[in-house]
């Protein structure tokens, strides 16, 4: 797998190569200018000092509350600062989209400032799946040219579309959480809201909100799922993660806040809890897979998929019926298979001869969330369409 994101300014030779300038290189080797990392948000601007780059830099910053800016020594990677500062390597991504004014990823230089902000550290070590929590990218070879990304298997875009099981119903769980509500928005006139909207919610300092918090935005999206196995008795309620919001402005009971990213639209009364920030995790797809599919003695089935979706294909999300208490984890990756029947040999005078049942490989699936009796998934690939009650095993 190429990840080229630990690449270090201290490979000059393309540089010198793309742009032809010889200073620049000698520049580039020298190290950093002499301003160090601020480590907290300073009073006023931050004025950054003139150095040799590639990208247009922003010559000064004003950091926002609980941002830092951090001037690239030699050696620096946005990988490494993520691990650093949010405590997640693969939280790269969460740098980059702070700092748009870096073209490519892979190339930071001496003296560049990169704004962190602080209040997306991730949560701890040990939510990183164990496959990927040691994984380093290749130091392969990168070009100016071409700015490259590694291929996710599952992005900060999934997590905030991504759905999720209740079993004790959508009501019981927001109360467990603790949830706050979206009571109203700045244009009360306007139904449907999205990124950039203003919106109020009925918590502030009292509740202990503050100015700079972040809550993920979820919406209850089917009450009362059906068993796919059968039986009258529901599974849960299906929650749907839809966006985040930033508070801007507390009260003591309310809070007014920003829709800071959001995939689908937000409305009143949807329910907020705390935001952390996710782990990305990249592609890995298996290569032991064979036609017709060895199942697990219990194998989990699609009860769910994202949108009520009957036909399900690559990047979309499932919920599968069978989660941690059956060892699923996040970070497996699962082969997803139909089951068939047919008649096998006849003995005897019996009137119906015996059923023979085979599983034919469809795609892979990645789990990203699991509960006690659930798990969601990420479609990988899907060798043709995947349906509800189709089978995953490890």
């Amino acid at each position: 797998m190429f990840q080229p994101i630990r690449q270090r300014v201290g490979r000059l030779s393309a540089f010198a190569a793309a742009s032809g300038m010889v200073a620049g290189l000698l520049v580039l080797s020298a190290g950093a200018p002499a301003l160090k990392a601020q480590e907290d948000a300073p009073s006023g601007p931050v004025k950054v000092e003139p150095h040799a780059s590639r990208w247009d830099y922003p010559k000064e910053l004003n950091l926002p509350q609980g941002s830092r800016v951090h001037i690239v020594q030699k050696g620096d990677t946005l990988w490494d600062l993520a691990g650093k500062n949010l405590g997640n390597t693969y939280a790269w991504p969460q740098i980059w989209e702070l700092n748009q004014w870096i073209k490519d990823p892979h190339w930071i230089f001496p003296g560049d400032p990169v704004v962190i902000d602080l209040t997306r550290k991730v949560a701890t070590e040990a939510t990183v799946p164990s496959a990927v929590a040691n994984l380093e990218p290749d130091r392969g070879p990168s070009s100016f040219a071409v700015p490259q990304r590694p291929e996710l298997g599952f992005s900060f875009q999934d997590f905030i579309q991504l759905p999720f099981l209740a079993p004790q119903g959508a009501p019981a769980y927001y109360k467990s959480q603790g949830a706050f509500e979206i009571t109203g928005n700045r244009h009360p006139e306007q139904q449907y809201l999205g990124q950039g909207a203003t919106v109020y919610i009925n918590a502030g300092t009292d509740q202990g909100v503050r100015q700079g918090d972040r809550f993920l935005i979820l919406k209850t999206v089917a009450t009362r799922l059906a068993n796919p196995r059968g039986g009258r008795k529901p599974i849960g309620d299906v929650i749907q993660q839809i966006g985040i919001v930033r508070v801007t402005h507390t009260l003591n009971k309310g809070s007014m806040a920003l829709i800071e990213r959001c995939m689908d639209p937000v409305e009143k009364g949807e329910h907020l809890v705390r935001f952390i920030e996710p782990a990305t995790m990249p592609m890995a797809l298996r290569k032991d897979v064979h036609d017709p599919v060895k199942m697990d003695a219990d194998p989990a089935m699609v009860a769910y998929a994202r949108d009520a979706r009957i036909e399900i294909g690559n990047g979309d999300m499932i919920v599968l019926d069978r989660g941690s208490n059956s060892g699923l984890k996040v970070g497996d990756v699962l082969l997803v298979a139909n089951q068939e029947s047919f008649p096998g040999a006849q003995e005897g005078h019996g009137k119906h001869p015996p059923v023979e049942t085979i599983h034919h490989y469809l795609g892979q699936v990645l789990v990203v969330r699991v509960e006690p009796t659930s798990a969601t998934c990420k479609v990988l690939r899907a060798k043709q369409e995947l349906h509800l009650k189709d089978l995953a095993t490890r």
